[in-house]
């Protein structure tokens, strides 16, 4: 099912379809694309690598590295790998943040995001990743249990359902 996924940094050509794929997931309320200079593509593209490279992070933000998953040219999904934590990714954002848009779902690709995205971040030094998830977000629980999630806690933000703190052990899953 997940034959032919890449994943992949941003290119210039991804334009069109990274900001569809944006747009999808913003009606459901979640941005694919990290917050950047959405309306300056080759400026945002250099953020993207300047936080890879953990140099010249805006406020709040850590080394992180943001990959699409490609299938065949199209974008299907995407993934945020954080390096590091600070106090908010501690709480409720954690290591890894992934999305799948809604068209390529259920085809296994989340869980596959996953899996590679554990191996980016053991690659980078995160022994155990923080993963979480909305509470009634069930298609998302099951894929971080399937990679091992083992559920540590239960954590109210204030603002919409509590989230899902799961830990994953990198080293394979």
């Amino acid at each position: 099912m997940t034959a032919g996924l890449a994943l992949r940094p941003l290119t210039a050509a991804d334009e069109p379809g990274a900001r569809l794929a944006h747009d999808e997931l913003a009606a459901e309320g979640f941005d694919f694309l990290p917050d950047g200079r959405r309306d300056d593509w080759p400026g945002y593209l250099a953020d993207l690598a300047d936080e890879r490279a953990g140099v010249e992070l805006r406020p709040g933000r850590v080394a992180a590295t943001f990959l699409v998953a490609d299938v065949g040219g199209e974008i299907v999904g995407r993934v945020s790998v954080r390096h590091e934590l600070n106090e908010t990714l501690a709480h409720v954002g954690g290591h890894i943040g992934y999305a799948v848009r809604p068209a390529h779902r259920r085809r296994g690709y989340a869980t596959e995001i996953l899996r590679r995205a554990l191996a980016l971040a053991r690659s980078v030094g995160v022994e155990r990743a923080l993963v979480t998830c909305d509470d009634d977000n069930i298609a998302s629980a099951r894929t971080i249990e399937r990679c091992g999630g083992v559920l540590q806690d239960l954590v109210h933000t204030g603002d919409g359902p509590p989230k899902r703190r799961y830990l994953v052990r990198t080293g394979g899953a």
